[in-house]
């Protein structure tokens, strides 16, 4: 998808939204479409787009939210992408970058295997045995939650989906696996592995555990101080 930085946003605010009817409204009246316009868009009849909007209809899910923001997107390319610039704008001043503690991309693929050794982990759900890590970033999550859009939470993946996620200040683990679970579900890319900092194994949300087993990402928590936690992963190349 083009300009997926933007789609994420958009998806994100949607689908965590207490009200997503509103929100798909919202955000087809500053892309300014009418129902009539979107709907031909998305092979549907402007009373559909209506129904979600008033909340007549049950929240339609992630597939139609994905196309939703698509057709929003290449609407706004047609007449010069006037919204997206601005949305693009309005991106780089928010305030991601102050939950990163550290992020980075390897040089050479690290075997997960090695990479959770080296920051003694502890395993919950198996990674495949030939899985690699290509870079990790780490968060604090509570500045996360107070600070950051769940839309955004994608950002972990950097450049590469193939990361480890490390999440630091945990309490049970549930709100990152949901978060991921959304946004995964919407747009199909995922970290390769997630990490809890400061939880032990029995104290991991059951849910938690549960998306990562569903979405297939290899999930392990770690006690090592978060010096030596952020020492040990700059050593690798």
């Amino acid at each position: 998808m083009r300009y997926q930085h933007v789609a994420v946003y958009i998806a994100g605010d949607i689908i965590v939204s207490e009200n997503p009817g509103e929100a798909i409204k919202k955000w087809r009246m500053i892309f300014g479409l009418t129902q009539t316009a979107i709907a031909a868009r998305l092979n549907t009849s402007p009373s559909v787009i209506s129904d979600y909007e008033s909340g007549r209809r049950k929240f339609p899910g992630s597939r139609f939210v994905k196309k939703f923001v698509q057709a929003l997107i290449e609407a706004d390319l047609e007449r010069g992408g006037i919204v997206i610039s601005l949305l693009e704008r309005q991106l780089l001043r928010e305030r991601f970058w102050t939950a990163v503690l550290d992020m980075r991309e390897f040089a050479e693929p690290v075997p997960a295997s090695a990479f959770l050794k080296a920051i003694d982990a502890e395993v919950v759900v198996n990674p495949p045995p030939s899985l690699d890590v290509h870079g990790y970033t780490v968060v604090d999550s509570i500045k996360l939650v107070l600070d950051v859009p769940a839309a955004e939470y994608v950002r972990l993946y950097g450049s590469t989906s193939q990361r480890a996620a490390i999440f630091t200040k945990v309490s049970t683990g549930r709100s990152p696996m949901i978060a991921i679970k959304s946004m995964s579900s919407v747009l199909s890319v995922k970290p390769s592995l997630v990490v809890f900092h400061g939880l032990r194994t029995d104290a991991v949300d059951p849910l938690a555990v549960e998306i990562a087993k569903r979405s297939m990402i290899p999930l392990a928590v770690t006690n090592i101080p978060i010096e030596k936690l952020l020492a040990t992963l700059r050593q690798f190349k």
